[in-house]
C-alpha cells in the first residue's frame, strides 16, 4: 500500500526535542537544532532533530506504491511541494508523479500487481473461464466476476472480495492457531500513531492529550458500530525510534525517545484500556541494537512492537534521500526477540506491526516464519485516493500473505483526498484487522 505524506514537525515542543542517538532523550535537556526533513511515513520523508522547524517536513509526501492498470509500471514517488521528484522505475518505462497542492502522491507501481486477464486502460480485467462438462462432453461456459485495477475499477476492484481474484482463495494463510490471551485475529485494533513531541508527525501528537484521547474513543466506537462482531481494542502507536535528517553524536541518524516520554504515553493507553506499540525507526542503526533497550517497555503484557522497513538504510543512503527496507530475516529477527520475552516473562502473544510502503520494502517475504507468540500484521502504510491505496493493497498485500493486515488511514485531506470510507476498507480481502490513524 502507499505511504503518508506527513508534514511533520514544525511545531514541536523544544524542551522536548528529540536527542540523537546512544543517549537517552531527556525532556530537560536543551532542544537540539532539528535537521532537515524526517520521512516518517509513505513518501521520501527528511528526518528532523528537535528544534528545527524543518523537522515538520519529515512526512511531507509519503505516496503510494501500487500497480496499476493506468500506469503500467512502478510508479514514482513525489515529493510535496518544493521537493524534487524521485522517478520510479517500471518494466521498461519510468512514470513521474505528479504534486498536487502541496502534498506528495505516490505513482501506481507494482511488479505484476494486473491480475491475469487483459490490462485495459483504466483496469485490467479478467477473462471468462471455460470448464469442460465431463457427462455431456462439451465445453460450458461459466461466468466470473470481471474485476478490474486503478481509477476506473470502482466496486469491480480486485482489492475486494469476490470480484474474480484468484488471491481471494489464498486468504487466510496458513498460520498457528492463537494462543491463550492473543489479541487477533478475535479484536481490531484501532491506533493513533505518532509522537507527542511533534504536532504534525501525526494524530498522537497533534491534539491536547484529551482531546486525541476523546476522539480515539469516537473512532473506536464507530468502528464497533459498522462491525459489531468483532470487538475493537484501543492503542496508541508511539514512534519511540524516530529516524533523522541528521547524523547525531554516533552517526546512526536516529534519535530514541526517553523513558519519560514512553511512560506518559504508556499512561495515556491505560486511562483507555488501550495497548502501546513502540515504534522503531532505526536509520542507519538496527533492530539488534535498538530493541534490546525496549525490553524493559516490551515485557509488560501490554505494549506490542512496530517496526518500519523505510526508514532502515541497511543498503546505503540516508533516511529521507532513499527508501529503505527490510528482509524476512530481519523480520524474523525481531519476532524472535519477542518470543523470546514472551516466554522469559510468561506473557501472552505479542503483536509485530511491519510497516510496508513499497514492494521492496519487505523482501523474501516466503521466508518469514509464524510463531504463535508473535502475531505479524503485514501494514499497508501509504497515502493518495482511494483507488490507489487499493492498487498498492492488492499489489504487495493480498499478493503476499504473510499473517494478518493492516491499512494506513490519514486524517488530512491533503494525503488522503478523499479518505478512503469504512465501509470501504471492510470490503476488502482480506478485511484488515489493525487500523492506524495518522
Amino acid at each position: 500500500m502507499p505511504s503518508r505524506e506527513h508534514t511533520f514537525l514544525p511545531d514541536v515542543v523544544a524542551s522536548a526535542a528529540l536527542a540523537a542517538a546512544t543517549a537517552p532523550v531527556s525532556p530537560a535537556a536543551p532542544a537540539a537544532r532539528f535537521a532537515r526533513r524526517v520521512l516518517a511515513v509513505c513518501a521520501p520523508l527528511l528526518l528532523l532533530v528537535p528544534g528545527d522547524p524543518a523537522w515538520g517536513q519529515q512526512q511531507q509526501g509519503r505516496g503510494s506504491d501500487t500497480a496499476s492498470a493506468d500506469s503500467g509500471g512502478r510508479g514514482a514517488r513525489t515529493p510535496s511541494k518544493g521537493a524534487a521528484a524521485k522517478g520510479a522505475a517500471a518494466k521498461g518505462a519510468a512514470t513521474k508523479g505528479a504534486a498536487t497542492k502541496g502534498a506528495a502522491t505516490k505513482g501506481a507501481a507494482t511488479k505484476g500487481a494486473a491480475t491475469k486477464g487483459a490490462a485495459t486502460k483504466g483496469g485490467s480485467t479478467k477473462g471468462t473461464a471455460v470448464r469442460r462438462d465431463s457427462t455431456r462432453g462439451d465445453s460450458t461456459r461459466r461466468a466470473r466476476p470481471s474485476g478490474a485495477m486503478g481509477r476506473h475499477a470502482g466496486d469491480r476492484h480486485l482489492a475486494y472480495r469476490d470480484t474474480g481474484s484468484d488471491l481471494d482463495s489464498l486468504w487466510p494463510p496458513k498460520m498457528p492457531a492463537p494462543l491463550p490471551g492473543a489479541i487477533l485475529p478475535d479484536r481490531r485494533i484501532i491506533a493513533f500513531y505518532g509522537n507527542p513531541l511533534s504536532r504534525r508527525m501525526g494524530i498522537l501528537g497533534e491534539f491536547d492529550p484529551e482531546d486525541m484521547l476523546r476522539k480515539l474513543d469516537a473512532e473506536v466506537a464507530e468502528w464497533k458500530r459498522l462491525d459489531p462482531t468483532r470487538p475493537v481494542q484501543p492503542a496508541l502507536h508511539l514512534i519511540a525510534v524516530v529516524a533523522q535528517g541528521s547524523a547525531g553524536s554516533d552517526g546512526k541518524y536516529r534519535a530514541r525517545m526517553d523513558s519519560t516520554l514512553i511512560e506518559k504515553v504508556y499512561g495515556w493507553a491505560r486511562s483507555r484500556n488501550a495497548i502501546l506499540f513502540l515504534d522503531v525507526q532505526v536509520g542507519l542503526s538496527t533492530l539488534q541494537a535498538e530493541l534490546p533497550r525496549l525490553e524493559r517497555f516490551l515485557k509488560r503484557p501490554d505494549v506490542h512492537l512496530g517496526i518500519d522497513p523505510e526508514f532502515s538504510m541497511k543498503n546505503g543512503g540516508l533516511p529521507g534521500k532513499k527508501i529503505g527496507t527490510y528482509d524476512a530475516s530481519d523480520i524474523n529477527y525481531a519476532s524472535r526477540f519477542l518470543a523470546g520475552i514472551v516466554d522469559q516473562y510468561k506473557l501472552p502473544p505479542k503483536v509485530l506491526v511491519v510497516h510496508r510502503f513499497t514492494q521492496r520494502g519487505v523482501t523474501n517475504y516466503r521466508n518469514i516464519t509464524l510463531d504463535p507468540r508473535v502475531q505479524i500484521v503485514m501494514h499497508m502504510d501509504g497515502f493518495g485516493a482511494p483507488w490507489l491505496k487499493r492498487d498498492s493493497y492488492y499489489a504487495y498485500v493480498k499478493k503476499e500473505p504473510v499473517q494478518f493486515v493492516g491499512w494506513k488511514q490519514f486524517t488530512k485531506l491533503r494525503n488522503d483526498s478523499p479518505p478512503t470510507t469504512k465501509q470501504e476498507i471492510l470490503r476488502l480481502w482480506p478485511v484488515p484487522i489493525y487500523i492506524q490513524y495518522q
